[in-house]
């Protein structure tokens, strides 16, 4: 059913705005007549306006990705106005009008006029598809326990928390992506414009060529040559590694290859654990379930190695024994994290255990970023001089050869 955005006056004479589900414009207005509101303007959320100016503003918010930082701003936000005591329907309201993200405002709009019309918060949310399940899980829990502010600021702490982390993680990697970049430019230049010409010099010269003269020549003008051949190979490649990686059975021999890499095995292995402790900390103490908060966490974690071992803790847990004896029979969990979680649930504070876990793995992610960055960045720029060097002396040997041979 289509989601409609109003703006009117009340028959008191006060400005009014809102969501409301219709089958139709038609519909949609007679509920509002029916409500006592007089209408200046009505748009449907999803894309249909009423009026031409106010198309492409609301094609937009079905189209524009929700990121982690402005739902951790939003709920930052939240949990402040619930803390001040404003009733929860009107704190969305206000949360609806200065929020600028406009798909954002719009499935806030819409989340409030469910929550106004009965439906819990949790469901209202869940329906909209923009929050995750640990977001759902942990509100729900909030308004189960009736600590509903003190969940939306352990969730903005969660998020912000996973914002930062990925910052980092993405700004260490920034320089020698753009290493690499230049160094392919520039290899692509030597190869398809530079060589090409010394190319027709050392032909016209009839003089027999050194081996590795002509392999270099032989590449030059394949990559020249057929040049779309390599694109739709490299795409093809992509799309089937893709397809397999989206299988059940791909995605685990993927995920276990990504574990034996390396240094670049430690940092997936790190990150997968960090996310685990913090996703599972957070929804511990929001109040959620343990069984529930594993089976998110397992997806947080984002390999299917890691996840088989949640798994497995999970039935263990159902049977009644501990979390930490699974996770450390399957071996994929370090001897650090499984001590830590079975000390916090010999002392009662689990919670307290894993927020430390995630804690030290993730300044070890960091430290580890930073020592790969400081080794790659010369390692790079090696081998970018090593390739050009060796382009060049491939074509600067014959012509010195000739050069001697007419001396």
């Amino acid at each position: 059913m289509p989601v409609y955005a109003y703006k009117g006056v009340t028959t008191a004479g006060k400005s009014t705005r809102g969501h409301l589900d219709a089958e139709s414009l038609r519909a949609a207005r007679g509920k509002l007549k029916h409500d006592g509101i007089f209408l200046t303007e009505l748009v449907e959320a999803a894309g249909k306006t009423t009026a031409p100016s106010t198309a492409a503003r609301s094609a937009l918010p079905s189209l524009q990705r929700v990121s982690g930082l402005d739902l951790a701003l939003v709920t930052r936000q939240a949990a402040t106005l619930l803390g001040a005591g404003i009733p929860l329907v009107d704190g969305l309201g206000a949360l609806t009008e200065q929020t600028e993200h406009p798909r954002l405002k719009s499935v806030l709009g819409t989340v409030r006029d469910r929550v106004n019309e009965g439906s819990s918060l949790a469901d209202a949310m869940a329906q909209s598809r923009v929050f995750p399940d640990l977001y759902v899980s942990m509100v729900r829990a909030g308004e189960a326990g009736g600590a509903l502010e003190t969940v939306l600021e352990r969730l903005a702490d969660y998020l912000e928390s996973q914002v930062r982390l990925r910052n980092k993680v993405s700004s260490i990697l920034i320089y020698p992506a753009v290493m690499f970049g230049f160094a392919l430019i520039v290899v692509g230049v030597l190869v398809t414009v530079v060589l090409p010409q010394i190319t027709e010099l050392l032909q016209s010269l009839n003089q027999p060529l050194p081996f590795y003269t002509r392999w270099i020549i032989t590449a030059s003008d394949f990559a020249r040559d057929f040049w779309w051949a390599i694109g739709l190979g490299m795409i093809g490649f992509a799309a089937a590694a893709r397809a397999s990686i989206a299988t059940e059975r791909g995605r685990e021999v993927f995920d276990r290859f990504k574990l034996k890499l390396p240094v670049i095995g430690r940092i997936v292995r790190l990150l997968g654990i960090a996310r685990f402790s913090r996703t599972l900390s957070t929804l511990l103490a929001g109040g959620v379930a343990i069984v529930r908060a594993l089976e998110t966490a397992k997806h947080v974690a984002n390999n299917r190695v890691l996840g088989d071992a949640i798994d497995l803790a999970k039935e263990s847990i159902t049977e009644g024994a501990t979390l930490a004896r699974p996770l450390r029979a399957s071996g994929q969990f370090p001897p650090l994290v499984t001590h830590m979680i079975q000390v916090g649930e010999q002392s009662g504070q689990l919670e307290s255990m894993l927020s430390k876990v995630a804690d030290t793995y993730e300044e070890q992610i960091e430290t580890t970023m930073s020592r790969l960055t400081a080794i790659l960045e010369p390692f790079l720029i090696l081998l970018m001089v090593g390739i050009v060097m060796v382009i060049i002396l491939s074509t600067l040997v014959p012509l010195l050869q000739v050069t001697s041979a007419l001396g």
